[in-house]
């Protein structure tokens, strides 16, 4: 699910994942500029074994962030960080700049060479069918904010009301969550799994993907 975000850059902040640190699971990073403004950011890790990863890619034409939320293993989130980004750079150089198509094009990219590399290894890693990663990244090039889900991670535009450095900053949601809490998402697993009958369960309250997950 890709939304296209046409926002002044003045409004826009960037983030970056893995450097600084803290106790308690806590990390953090002072203001570094980017091609298009400063940036900071805080990670909490919530679970003993970290599954997500995160990066950040500048140059003078473009800057890219992506936060991976992964589950069932840190495999999946390792994989998207390491080769979504490269996918993303060669398809924006092949049609001449970032788009939309280009975006959907890293995507399906990535996710195809992951299930290559999951059925090359269910022989000696059974486990590997089982881990996945939500993918939320967002992208700035030529003055257009592009933001791209799957899965139900979140990105958010922190807003001043006024010109006034004082002024209060307020939340503007600019992703989709994509899972299937929404009917469309469960349709389309449904769909893409027509012979699976408890693909997807509605259990504790929630709808599940095998009644585990929600993505």
């Amino acid at each position: 699910m890709l939304r296209s975000c046409y926002r002044p850059l003045e409004r826009c902040f960037g983030l970056r994942f893995g450097a600084g640190g803290g106790g308690d699971g806590l990390w953090h990073m002072d203001l570094k500029p980017h091609a298009s403004g400063d940036y900071s950011i805080a990670v909490v890790q919530a679970n003993s074994n970290l599954e997500d990863q995160g990066q950040v890619f500048t140059s003078p034409s473009a800057t890219y962030v992506g936060v991976y939320d992964g589950h069932g293993g840190p495999e999946a989130s390792r994989f998207v960080n390491n080769h979504l980004f490269p996918y993303l750079h060669k398809f924006a150089t092949e049609q001449g700049g970032l788009s939309p198509d280009v975006i959907k094009k890293a995507f399906s990219a990535t996710e195809d060479e992951f299930l290559r590399l999951v059925k090359r290894s269910l022989p000696v890693m059974p486990q590997i069918a089982s881990v996945g990663s939500c993918c939320l990244v967002g992208a700035i090039s030529d003055d257009v904010l592009y933001v791209a889900n799957l899965g139900d991670s979140r990105a958010v535009l922190g807003r001043r009301v006024s010109e006034s450095k004082r002024s209060a900053v307020v939340a503007e949601r600019l992703s989709t969550d994509h899972n299937v809490g929404d009917e469309q998402v469960r349709k389309e697993v449904e769909a893409l799994h027509p012979d699976d009958a408890h693909v997807v369960v509605y259990t504790r309250g929630v709808w599940r993907i095998k009644g585990i997950i929600q993505e």
